[in-house]
Parts: structure tokens; C-alpha cells; sequence
């Protein structure tokens, strides 16, 4: 049976704008009835793989892959350095974009460039296996002819001729371009984040991966209202004979509150994404639990210096089927002491849970630093990482 690593984290954060919508503002959702911060978990996600503790944790493994819409361009690059000619390279760059997503054809800034339509999540072994390919082309004129002929042009039904017979757009073969990409792309993500978090490929889903971490959204826990910084900011060579004013004025969002964060582990998958690699499983749960206690989103930070830790962090194991606690934040915590009735809430609805459902087979730690005989967050990582063989 699966074993599921659950975590529960209360976090105070001060006030802040940690992410933000698209007017600027902290983003919120309403629950309960009531308007609460929210940090999305796309934000969460991005903060913590490219956090300094993934870094230390899986980096030095070669274990983290990149997100980026720009694959064609270190494609382009790579055949410039290894001597073919610029036209070339980028028309041989567009089809190899085609590997990794849709080829953006429109001009940046008046120039061509070898980029994607969406985000290609790649693992390491993907870059190698492209620079490898980079070597062929480089030795290979045949092939360097043959992808660049079609510069990123796929053949494909496009709309019909006279009397419904169907035309095809000319370029390269979607057969070839599986073929390509079978030589680049791996169906065993060798990405800790990609494992972790999932990616998908629209026109390839053989290397799609499913993600082995769910993240939710984290709220607060309690009602909150967003505020306004009305600022302004002074021109020092302003000697004031002219203008007395400020030399720019603006306003900015931002908010205060204790966060609820659940996120859930499928150590079974996650270990299967890597390839059945167990210590590599092991090491990228102890750097998502370990970033998830120490790790924000840094919208703002220059202006709010809103660094934060997780003040309750409760980790749980076992086969049972996952739930989240949420529902203990609903009604809204009451204004006063919220990370002590926080803590309560999510404690006693645990409790509940296990009177209505039984025990199960789910263990838990807890770390609390309001209490001064608490487990360490070393303790609590070591206890999330200890299941399997």
C-alpha cells in the first residue's frame, strides 16, 4: 500500500505582499464567508525548488531540472559555439524547440528566436542527451540540413482543398519528431522537482509525469483586511527652490495573518518518477519539508522584510487516506492570540477525525516552537523520511 507523508504547517507572517494578482495586491480567497490571504501554490512551489535548501539537499546530485520557454536558444547557442553558421543554427534551433513545446514563431524586439509557446519543465539528463545531439549535428551535415530545411515547421493538416480533399502543411514529420524527441526526453524523471511537482507535454504525454506532491493554497486562518501604503519617495538632488513635492508617489497592498499550508506525499510515486531511486526519493523529502518550514515566496521583501518560519509544523505518515485539516479554520479564528488557537484547532479536529474514523494507521510528530520541549525540525524531517525498505 502507498505510504503518504502529510504535512501541516501554521505559519505568522507580518505584514507583507508575498504574492501578488495581477493589480498588484495580495492575493485572497474567500472561506468561510470571510476574506483570507492566500499564497498560491504555484508561488510556494517556485520558492522552494529554487530555494538554497533544495540547493544543498538534491542540487549537488545534478537532481534539479529547468523550467524555461528559451530550450532553442541554448540549442542555438550550442551550434554557434560548435561552428555553424548563425542561420543555420537558429533554423536547426527552431525545430529542436519543437521537442519541447510549440515553436513561438514571432519576433522579439525585431529578432528571431528559437522559443517555445509554453514552459518546458527539462531534467538534466534531457540537456545532456540535447547537447549530445548538438555534437551529431555539428559532425552530421545530412542532419544539419534536414532540421534546419524545416525550421521548426511541423507537418500537419491544415484545412481542406477544393472538392474536400485534405492538404498537409509541409515540414518535418511528426514521426520524425518522435523520434527526436525519443532520443532526448525520459519518461523516469530524473528531476527531484519534476518527480515532485509534475510536468506535461500537450503533444507528447509519454513524458508527461504525474505529480508526486499536491500543494494547497496556503490561507489564513483568520478574517483579513488588506491595507494601503500610500508612499512616497524623495528626489535627493531636489533642492526644493522649484518643487517641494515628493519626486514619485505611489501605493501598495499588503496584509498580516497566521497561514494554514497542506501539503501531501506520494512517497511511492515519487520514488517511482526517479526511477525507483529511494535515497534520492529520501533526500527530496527532506528538502520539501525543510523549505516548507523555512522557505516563503519573496514578493515585497526589500519592502517588508517579511522572512518567516513555520511556528507549528506537523508531519504525518502512514497509508491512510489523505485529508486535509482545513475545516478547523472554518468559522475564522477570532483577532487576538490566532497562531495559540490556530495550533488548538488543527489539533483538535486531528483529534477528530480519529474518534469518527478511527486511529487508523497514521503516525504523527509535531513541531511547536511556542513550547519548550518541542521536537526539532531535524526530527520532524527524519521522521518524514523513515518509510520503505
Amino acid at each position: 500500500m502507498t505510504t503518504f507523508v502529510q504535512l501541516h504547517l501554521l505559519t505568522f507572517v507580518p505584514p507583507a505582499n508575498l504574492n501578488r494578482d495581477d493589480t498588484g495586491a495580495p492575493k485572497t480567497a474567500i472561506v468561510g464567508g470571510d476574506i483570507r490571504l492566500r499564497l498560491s501554490s504555484q508561488s510556494l512551489k517556485r520558492a522552494w525548488r529554487t530555494s538554497d535548501v533544495f540547493a544543498k539537499r538534491v542540487g549537488g546530485r545534478g537532481a534539479l531540472g529547468i523550467r524555461t520557454a528559451r530550450i532553442g536558444e541554448i540549442a542555438r547557442k550550442g551550434l554557434i559555439d560548435r561552428g555553424i553558421e548563425t542561420a543555420s543554427a537558429l533554423a536547426i534551433a527552431k525545430t529542436l524547440s519543437a521537442i519541447f513545446g510549440k515553436p513561438d514563431t514571432k519576433p522579439r524586439d525585431g529578432e528571431e528566436r528559437a522559443l517555445t509557446s509554453q514552459l518546458a519543465f527539462v531534467a538534466p539528463d534531457e540537456i545532456v542527451a540535447l547537447e549530445m545531439m548538438l555534437d551529431n549535428l555539428a559532425a552530421d551535415a545530412s542532419f544539419r540540413n534536414e532540421l534546419s530545411s524545416v525550421a521548426g515547421e511541423i507537418e500537419d493538416e491544415d484545412g481542406l482543398e477544393e472538392g474536400g480533399t485534405k492538404k498537409k502543411k509541409k515540414g518535418l514529420s511528426k514521426k520524425r519528431l518522435n523520434e527526436l524527441r525519443s532520443r532526448i526526453l525520459v519518461t523516469s524523471a530524473t528531476a527531484v522537482d519534476i518527480a515532485m511537482f509534475g510536468r506535461m507535454f500537450a503533444d507528447s504525454p509519454l513524458f508527461n509525469r504525474e505529480a508526486a506532491v499536491q500543494v494547497a493554497h496556503a490561507l489564513t486562518t483568520h478574517r483579513v483586511e488588506i491595507e494601503d501604503d500610500f508612499y512616497t519617495a524623495v528626489d535627493d538632488l531636489n533642492t526644493r527652490d522649484e518643487n517641494v513635492g515628493a519626486g514619485f508617489v505611489g501605493e501598495a497592498g499588503f496584509g498580516s495573518g497566521v497561514f494554514y499550508l497542506y501539503l501531501c506525499i506520494d512517497t511511492d510515486l515519487l520514488t517511482a518518477n526517479l526511477g525507483g531511486d529511494r535515497d534520492l526519493a529520501r533526500a527530496a523529502v527532506a528538502a520539501l519539508v525543510e523549505a516548507a518550514a523555512t522557505v516563503a515566496p519573496n514578493g515585497k521583501q526589500a519592502s517588508f522584510a517579511s522572512r518567516v518560519r513555520a511556528s507549528y509544523v506537523l508531519a504525518e505518515k502512514g497509508t491512510d487516506q489523505p485529508r486535509t485539516l482545513a475545516a478547523a479554520f472554518v468559522p475564522s479564528v477570532k483577532p487576538g492570540n490566532a497562531l495559540a488557537e490556530s495550533i488548538d484547532r488543527l489539533t483538535n479536529l486531528r483529534a477528530g477525525f480519529a474518534a469518527a474514523y478511527g486511529p487508523g494507521d497514521t503516525t504523527a510528530i509535531a513541531m511547536n516552537v511556542t513550547d519548550p520541549a518541542t521536537k526539532s525540525l531535524a526530527d520532524v524531517v527524519a521522521f518524514a523520511c523513515d518509510w520503505g525498505a
